[in-house]
């Protein structure tokens, strides 16, 4: 029978997986996270983790918040095995089980005034997000905070009572400043370029609605450094807890399974202090833009361009469709003619390097990474990984066939029916909406370019508009292998 997961079996389960090596009742709290998701379980507190291992900084420990009703779920079962989490990292040949400790609590999700409170606690001394890039209130055309949004305009207008991540953070960031605290330090953990910029501005502009004096404030006294965070990192299902009660002898109601692969870039901006998070490989930087442009446009557009050709192939895991020869060679001809080109030099990396190892990343067999999770939320992921890289290679007067080609895939997917004619659940924030352009845009592919606040200025370039039309047009009139094999070909 499998050990179920508790810091009381830990001596048992360190049999066939790594185990904290520090005790956890020495852990204090220094670090409040919205969103204590898979990805976060599998990167954030894993570095914490691998520091705490090292005998250092145990005053850092993580304390989770959410604002989700689906966040309670989470909350429950990872305190049903004292906050710990298996996370199971794998390769083609090797698979490695670890038990993480690093969070000792988790705030009940819609206690507003239990989160302002820990918020206000002088031992907080960083607040970390990982919303997903739907969280931040971003206008998809603009990429600019949108103070109209329903939410916003909710908490604007009832700050006793925030329901945003940004409207607790405001409130917290408030009452350390009335009571004479150092403020903590904001720290996005998402796929955003420019993400402490981006988190920065909702913040200031939340305040500017409420307090214009506090938004001054918070100009002036609170840092928010960016960052770029990297490890592919699947939804859990049953087939995980299976794959880890049966390979390591361990039940964990929310394990985490991930690629051995990691990297976290930091600008080095925590007034308020920091764990020595460069002891265990994280990077320090006095710009990371050039790191998460990178990985924006070549990791994050790379999946988007395997997603929907994939998904309308009706293949499942990613793997699977890196093993595809037109999906493989279609990524490989979009990054290399379009995306690579527009991407500026990184320190001490090279590109072509860079993208080997993101192809080497997408084949990996054991991950179980599915496709579906690829074209989760395209509404929110092309105006951040496709649509820049577009209006970049147009302002330098180069082609978008290949790029007008990923975003007519994603029209064609949100029609809700693969090639084969099997049903595509809905998969976006935005479906209906979606859904109903994508069915107007079979007959007229610019009904799809009318969601200009997606868009963007893209929607009406004379070289994009003919590109994505008849694209589209060849993905209704042959299908979606044909259509790869013409583009790969230089026939389309």
């Amino acid at each position: 029978m499998p050990v179920i997961l508790s810091a009381h079996a830990l001596a048992e389960i360190g049999k066939t997986a790594a185990v904290p090596a520090y005790a956890r009742s020495g852990l204090s709290g220094g670090i409040l996270h919205f969103g204590v998701g898979n990805f976060h379980r599998a990167h954030q507190a894993v570095y914490l983790d691998d520091l705490f291992n090292l005998g250092r900084d145990h005053d850092w420990a993580i304390v989770g918040a959410g604002v989700r009703p689906a966040d309670e779920m989470m909350r429950q079962k990872l305190m049903s095995q004292d906050w710990m989490t298996t996370v199971v990292e794998q390769e083609a040949e090797t698979s490695a089980a670890r038990v993480t400790g690093a969070m000792i609590d988790y705030l009940k999700p819609g206690d507003i005034r239990a989160i302002i409170d820990r918020l206000a606690d002088p031992a907080i001394r960083i607040v970390s997000l990982t919303i997903t890039e739907g969280g931040y209130y971003i206008n998809p055309a603009s990429q600019r905070f949108d103070p109209k949004h329903p939410d916003i305009v909710r908490d604007a207008a009832n700050f006793t009572s925030p329901q945003t991540v940004f409207g607790l953070i405001l409130a917290g960031l408030k009452r350390r400043r009335d009571v004479g605290i150092l403020p903590f330090t904001v720290m996005s953990c998402d796929n955003i370029p420019g993400n402490g910029h981006v988190t920065r501005n909702a913040v200031l502009g939340l305040a500017q609605l409420i307090y214009p004096e506090l938004a001054a404030w918070v100009g002036v006294n609170v840092a928010f450094p960016s960052g770029m965070v990297d490890r592919i990192t699947p939804a859990t299902s049953d087939r995980e807890r299976a794959l880890l009660a049966d390979q390591f002898g361990i039940a964990d109601n929310w394990p985490v399974f991930c690629e051995s692969f990691k990297q976290w870039v930091l600008e080095d901006d925590f007034p308020a202090g920091r764990p020595a998070l460069e002891e265990v490989g994280v990077q320090f930087v006095h710009d990371v833009a050039p790191f998460e442009l990178m990985k924006i446009r070549i990791l994050n557009g790379g999946h988007a361009t395997i997603a929907y050709p994939a998904a309308l192939m009706d293949i499942h895991f990613v793997h699977e469709a890196m093993e595809n020869e037109l999906v493989r060679a279609f990524l490989e001809k979009v990054e290399q003619e379009e995306i690579i080109p527009i991407v500026p030099p990184v320190p001490d990396t090279d590109l072509q390097d860079y993208y080997r190892l993101i192809e080497r990343r997408f084949a990996n067999p054991k991950i179980g990474d599915t496709i579906q999770r690829l074209c989760l939320d395209g509404s929110n992921r092309q105006p951040k990984f496709i649509l820049p890289s577009a209006a970049d290679r147009l302002a330098q007067g180069g082609s978008v066939t290949g790029l007008a080609l990923v975003s007519a895939l994603w029209a064609r997917y949100c029609f809700g029916e693969t090639d084969s004619g099997k049903a595509i659940e809905p998969n976006d924030p935005n479906w209906d909406r979606l859904q109903v352009q994508a069915r107007r845009a079979k007959d007229h592919p610019r009904a799809w370019l009318e969601m200009t606040d997606i868009f963007g200025e893209v929607a009406g370039n004379a070289f994009y508009v003919p590109a994505f039309t008849h694209a589209l047009e060849t993905l209704w009139s042959v299908g979606t292998r044909e259509t790869l094999t013409r583009y790969l070909q230089d026939r389309l």
